[in-house]
């Protein structure tokens, strides 16, 4: 049974805050607004992304939960207030207002593990223009990384199919990094993480038995196997691939027995050795021993599995890479203001050659079919209008500066499952193509 993490744990030690996790130009632009008086406008941003990484047919939400912590903990202390002041960053009327600093606005998205397309508002901000810019690197900062983790995580999932995976990317990327990456990998449907702090703080299964070193260590291989069985029982796994794996093999039943848990593979043509490791172990009477393959893995090479007699997998430096795709690419991005304090917002945007951006505040609609099938993302900036089968996309997080999303990461998991359910065969293929469900722009006039 797994035992949901209810009490807050933020990834990072938020006793300091997270304000100074953001870019000066934040803080710059703020100066700059406070000094116009233009600070108190009120204002609009959103995050989306503009295309999908090449070959990509959707994406994963992923980051909210840590979002919404991180906000809760953006605050200007005296220490971040020293630094900044010291070193000219910003002048004393700044530093003044980023004193007493917080976000009381609103912020809506896509709830966490639903997929999402281009244009896909995942999230939006309203405030005032200084306290809804000063968001933006925080924000692109955790979903940029959770979502690509997840995207990829889910490709894997889908392509492992029944089989379960284990994330074991924790030593090839940043410390903080790692536990991220866990925790999205187990929304987007991996089954356990070889990371304890991901354990700890979010509630993820955790798995792990012994590397090579540990059989290099002993004076022989039956010495390691010995040792490990001694402490761990049984159904332990035992990595075979250290020398010789037939051999290993042949050791491992000959002291676990038929009832041996697993043995790992982790070198090699992992088909070919798969095949012949299952030969033998069925020839010595270990039929339900199972057959766990690692090794630089990713989407296309558990895909090539498929036919192998391979009953799960652990992956590590693409997953945490989002293979080949380590950013989600998403930007967040001014689109209505107010031309005063009170005034009704009006639209804005970007008209940058290759970096256009559409203005006025959207909702987002997820067209169902009768058969319970995506076949269109409505995105508007109008009210929307949802069939009887359609899904409205924006859930509440924050209001009012008050943290109102939250939710267990376990539901995101469930929520994600569903979301792949819903999308056309097309979404599950591993070639090159586009988007599994078109992007409908609907211009509904200004949204208030």
């Amino acid at each position: 049974m797994v035992h949901t993490v209810s009490r807050k744990v933020p990834l990072v030690d938020l006793g300091d805050g997270t304000a100074l996790l953001t870019d000066r130009y934040e803080l710059t632009m703020l100066q700059a607004a406070l000094r116009s008086g233009t600070a108190d406008r009120r204002a609009v941003f959103e995050v989306f992304a503009r295309s999908l990484p090449a070959g990509r047919r959707y994406g994963v939400v992923a980051g909210t939960g840590r979002l919404l912590d991180a906000i809760e903990a953006f605050r200007f202390g005296r220490a971040e207030l020293e630094y900044l002041t010291a070193n000219g960053i910003v002048d004393e009327p700044t530093a003044q207002w980023l004193e007493n600093y917080r976000f009381s606005g609103h912020v809506w998205g896509y709830s966490e593990g639903d997929c999402y397309f281009p244009e896909s508002p995942i999230l939006v901000v309203e405030g005032t223009f200084a306290e809804a810019v000063l968001l933006e690197t925080i924000a692109l900062s955790i979903l940029n990384h959770d979502c690509a983790v997840a995207s990829a995580a889910s490709r894997m999932a889908q392509a492992a199919q029944d089989r379960p995976l284990i994330e074991m990317g924790s030593r090839r990327t940043h410390e903080h990094a790692a536990v991220a990456s866990a925790r999205a990998a187990y929304i987007a449907g991996f089954a356990t993480t070889s990371n304890l702090e991901a354990g700890r703080r979010y509630g993820v299964p955790t798995a792990g038995t012994s590397a090579h070193s540990f059989t290099l260590l002993h004076d022989s291989e039956r010495h390691a196997f010995e040792a490990q069985l001694a402490s761990l029982g049984e159904s332990t796994t035992l990595l075979v691939d250290t020398y010789d794996v037939e051999r290993a093999v042949r050791t491992a039943v000959e002291l676990a027995g038929p009832s041996l848990g697993a043995v790992r593979i982790d070198s090699g043509d992992l088909g070919v050795m798969a095949r012949s490791v299952r030969d033998q172990l069925d020839s010595l009477g270990a039929h339900d021993t199972r057959i766990v393959v690692t090794g630089d893995l990713d989407e296309y090479g558990i895909a090539a599995l498929a036919a192998a007699p391979v009953n799960g997998y652990g992956v590590g430096t693409s997953l945490v890479t989002g293979s080949g795709a380590p950013t989600a690419s998403l930007v967040y991005k001014l689109v209505a203001r107010s031309d005063t304090p009170s005034a009704p917002m009006r639209p804005v945007a970007k008209r940058s050659p290759g970096k256009p951006s559409r203005g006025g505040r959207k909702a987002a609609v997820r067209r169902i079919d009768g058969r319970g099938t995506a076949y269109a993302e409505m995105v508007t900036t109008g009210e929307p209008a949802p069939g009887p089968n359609d899904r409205v996309l924006l859930a509440p997080l924050v209001r009012d500066g008050e943290v109102v999303g939250r939710e267990p990461l376990q539901a995101a998991r469930e929520r994600h499952a569903a979301s792949i359910a819903e999308l056309p065969p097309t979404a599950l293929q591993l070639s090159k193509g586009e988007p599994a469900v078109p992007t409908e722009f609907i211009d509904g006039g200004p949204r208030h």
